[in-house]
C-alpha cells in the first residue's frame, strides 16, 4: 500500500468472535461492506440483525423470545415459554388487590428500517371497556444499529385525562438467560462470583422470607451453607451503570445490562434496587418500592394525566477465548462500552419525538458552599447535587413521576448538570459530612437550548448551637457503626475489598438478641467508639417463640454546667426505618408520654434485604434545658413497636448541641 493509504478496523474482533465481515477502509472509501441491519418480519414474529446479533420478537406483543450472539443460537432461557424470556413488566393495583402484568402489544408497526438501523414498535392502548385493565398506555421500543454488538430498549407510557386511579409499584425490563450456560455474575469491579443455580434454591432450605434460601444441596459442592438473596446483590442507581453473566461455554459470552443515565427511575442517586441475581435473570428496574417503601409506589389519581419516556438501555454482547479462566475480562470490556454509551447520553438515534435529544435540553451550572458555622464557609465537596420536580426540602428521594438530572460537585463545590429536558424543577443538594438536605429558594426553569449560571450557593445546615457531643457520620447511611459476623451457621461469600460484603450479609439482625440477651445497648459519651459498640440497626429482641419486645438504647453523657434557661437540640438522622416508632425521653425512662416520638415511619425493608439505607430522615429535637441536669445525662432512645424481627431503624448520624445561639 502507498504511505497514503490507511486501514482501519472498525471492531476488536476478541470481543466479537461471531463470523461478520470486517468493513475496511482505504482511504475513507468503503471497500468490503460490513452487514447491514435487516428486519425479517414473519407472521407471529419479527428478528433484527446486523450481522453479530440475532433478536426475534414476538408479534404483536414485543416479547424477546431469542438472542442469538457468538454461535449460540439463543442465550435466552428455552426451558421457559417463550413469554418468560425478555420481557417489560409491571407491578399495579387499582383497589387493594395487587397485580402483575407484562407489556404486551396489540399493535406492531416498523418505525425505521435502513441498513443502517431498525426500530420497531409494539403498542398496547387502553380503552374504558377494559375496567379491569391497567389504565395505561405503553409503547415499547426496540432499536439496533449497524456494526454494534447489542440492541436498545425503550418505553414511553402515558395516561390520558379522565382515565381512574391506579397505583404502580414496580415497572421494569428482564431477561432470563440460559441456565445451563451462565454462572459467572458481576455487579461491580469486587461484587463478582460464581452463582447457585436455580435447582439449588428449590432444593434448599426458606428462611425467614421466601427470597432467602439456605443451599443446602447445592450443585456445586463449594456453596453449600451460603445463603443466596436476590437482595444481596442490589446497589444505588448511582453505582448501577452494567451489570450481568458471564457464560461457561467456549468461548465464554457475556451478556450485559447497561444504563447509560438515571433521569427516568425514580427516587433519586441513592434509591436501591435490584441487579442481576440467581436466575439468571438481569434486571433494569425503573420504578420500584425497594429500601423505600410505600412513598415510591407512583400514585395517580382519578383523572390525572402523565407521559414518560423510560430508557433506552442497552443490552450489550460480548466475547473472549481468553475469558474461560478470566471471566473479568469480559466485565472489564463490558465497562469500557459502559463508559461510550454514557458518553453518547442522551442518545441521537431514538426516533420516537417524545424522546428529547441534546439540543432541545438545558444546562446548569454554579458552585455549592456549606456555612455551617458563623465565620467559614466551605466547598460543598463530592456531594450530589440535582434538578427534581418541585417540592419540599428532600422531596427528591420519594418523587416518582418526573424526571431527575443529578451530578457529583468538585472539590470546590463547582457543579455543571447538562441535558437538562426543559421544564420547572427545584436545585436540591447533599453533601457528605452536612446534615439534612439543601433545597434553592427559587424555581429553576429549563429551556430548550438554555445555559443557566446560578453563582455560588449557600447551604445552611440545621444547626442551633455548638456541638456538645455526636455519634457516627453524617452520610445517610449506617455503614459506619458495627456490623456483627452473621449466624455461625451460615457460611459467607467473601468479596475482596468490598465494604458492601460487610452488610450484605444474611441474618445480621438476629444477632442483636445473641449480643444483647437481657440488657440493652448502653452507649457512653466519650470513652464508647461508635464503629464498635453502636448496634447498625435497632431492632427488637426476639424472647423465643416468635415473639418479640421493643428495646431501649441508652446514651449517656457529661455535661459540666447545664444553662435549664435555654433549650438545646438533639440532632437525630436516621439512614432507614421500617415500621417503627422511635420515641426520645430524656433523664426520665418511666415517664409516660416520652420527650419525643417519630411516630410511626418507614416501609423501606433495609434491615431485612441488607441494605444499610433506605430513606433518610432527619429530626431537629428540642431539648428544654430543664430536662438536663448538672453531671450525668441519659437519652433513652425506644424502639416502640415490637410485632417481628425486622421493625426497627438504622441511625445515619446523632448530634447534641449546646443552647441556641
Amino acid at each position: 500500500m502507498g504511505k497514503n493509504m490507511q486501514l482501519s478496523l472498525l471492531h476488536v474482533v476478541e470481543f466479537t468472535v461471531v463470523a461478520f465481515t470486517l468493513l475496511l477502509r482505504v482511504d475513507g472509501r468503503r471497500l468490503i461492506e460490513t452487514p447491514i441491519v435487516r428486519l425479517d418480519i414473519q407472521t407471529n414474529q419479527v428478528t433484527m440483525s446486523n450481522g453479530i446479533v440475532n433478536v426475534t420478537l414476538s408479534i404483536p406483543y414485543g416479547l424477546v423470545t431469542s438472542i442469538s450472539y457468538g454461535g449460540v443460537n439463543n442465550l435466552l432461557a428455552t426451558q421457559n415459554v417463550e413469554k418468560n424470556r425478555g420481557y417489560w413488566d409491571i407491578f399495579w393495583n387499582r383497589t387493594s388487590k395487587r397485580a402483575r402484568k407484562k407489556f404486551l402489544g396489540n399493535s406492531f408497526e416498523v418505525i425505521m428500517d435502513t441498513k443502517n438501523q431498525a426500530e420497531i414498535s409494539f403498542k398496547s392502548t387502553w380503552n374504558a371497556s377494559q375496567s379491569d385493565e391497567l389504565p395505561l398506555n405503553s409503547d415499547l421500543r426496540f432499536v439496533m444499529l449497524r456494526d454494534t454488538p447489542g440492541f436498545y430498549t425503550y418505553a414511553i407510557v402515558e395516561r390520558l385525562e379522565g382515565w381512574p386511579l391506579v397505583y404502580i409499584e414496580n415497572l421494569r425490563v428482564v431477561f432470563k438467560l440460559q441456565q445451563d450456560m451462565f454462572h459467572y455474575m458481576a455487579i461491580s469491579d469486587e461484587r463478582q462470583r460464581i452463582m447457585p443455580m436455580p435447582v439449588d434454591r428449590e432444593t434448599g432450605k426458606v428462611l425467614d422470607y421466601k427470597e432467602a434460601v439456605l443451599l443446602t444441596n447445592p450443585t456445586n459442592l463449594d456453596l453449600k451453607g451460603e445463603v443466596d438473596d436476590k437482595y444481596f446483590y442490589a446497589t444505588d442507581n448511582k453505582d448501577d451503570r452494567v451489570h450481568g453473566w458471564v457464560s461457561s461455554t467456549n468461548p465464554p459470552v457475556g451478556f450485559w445490562m447497561i444504563i447509560p443515565n438515571d433521569e427516568f427511575r425514580t427516587g433519586g442517586p441513592n434509591k436501591q434496587d435490584l441487579t442481576s441475581h440467581v436466575g439468571p435473570t438481569v434486571l433494569s428496574i425503573f420504578v420500584s418500592r425497594h429500601f423505600a417503601g410505600d412513598d415510591l409506589v407512583i400514585k395517580f389519581q382519578q383523572g390525572e394525566p402523565w407521559k414518560k419516556v423510560i430508557g433506552p438501555v442497552f443490552l450489550y454482547l460480548n466475547s473472549n477465548s481468553s475469558a474461560m479462566d478470566n471471566p473479568t475480562i469480559l466485565w472489564d470490556d463490558a465497562k469500557r462500552r459502559m463508559n461510550q454509551e454514557v458518553a453518547n447520553w442522551p442518545y441521537d438515534f431514538p426516533v420516537s419525538e417524545e424522546y428529547i435529544k441534546s439540543n432541545q435540553r438545558g444546562i446548569i451550572r454554579g458552585q455549592l458552599l456549606v456555612n455551617d458555622s458563623t465565620t467559614t464557609l466551605i466547598p460543598a465537596s463530592n456531594g450530589y447535587i440535582g434538578l427534581a420536580p418541585p417540592g419540599d426540602v428532600g422531596s427528591w428521594q420519594r418523587e416518582n413521576k418526573g424526571y431527575q438530572f443529578w451530578t457529583k460537585t468538585d472539590a470546590m463545590g463547582n457543579f455543571t448538570i447538562e441535558n437538562v429536558i426543559s421544564g420547572t424543577y427545584n436545585l436540591y443538594a447533599t453533601v457528605p459530612g452536612i446534615i439534612g438536605d439543601y433545597k434553592y429558594t427559587f424555581d429553576v426553569q429549563v429551556t430548550p437550548g438554555s445555559s443557566i449560571e446560578l453563582g455560588s450557593l449557600v447551604y445552611n445546615p440545621p444547626r442551633n448551637g455548638a456541638t456538645l457531643w455526636e455519634i457516627g457520620v453524617p452520610d445517610r447511611t449506617a455503614a459506619e457503626f458495627f456490623v456483627p459476623t452473621p449466624p455461625l451457621e451460615f457460611n459467607v461469600h467473601v468479596y475482596q475489598n468490598n465494604f458492601e460484603s460487610i452488610f450484605r450479609q444474611y441474618g445480621l439482625w438476629k444477632q442483636y438478641s445473641v449480643l444483647y440477651p437481657e440488657n440493652d445497648l448502653v452507649y457512653n459519651v466519650g470513652t464508647s467508639i461508635y464503629s464498635k459498640d453502636w448496634f447498625f440497626a435497632h431492632v427488637t429482641r426476639n424472647i423465643g417463640n416468635n415473639t418479640y419486645t421493643s428495646t431501649t438504647w441508652k446514651i449517656i453523657f457529661n455535661l459540666e454546667i447545664v444553662d435549664n434557661a435555654s433549650n438545646y437540640t438533639l440532632q437525630m438522622a436516621l439512614a432507614a426505618a421500617q415500621r417503627a416508632e422511635l420515641q426520645v425521653r430524656f433523664n426520665d425512662e418511666k415517664v409516660v408520654e416520652p420527650h419525643f416520638t417519630t411516630g410511626k415511619i418507614g416501609g423501606d425493608n433495609a434491615i431485612a434485604r441488607h441494605g444499610i439505607h433506605g430513606l433518610y430522615f432527619l429530626y431537629s429535637i428540642e431539648v428544654k434545658g430543664n430536662l438536663l441536669v448538672n453531671g450525668t445525662n441519659t437519652i433513652f432512645l425506644t424502639q416502640a413497636i415490637a410485632t417481628n424481627p425486622f421493625q426497627g431503624v438504622m441511625y445515619d448520624y446523632l448530634r447534641l448541641e449546646g443552647p441556641h445561639q
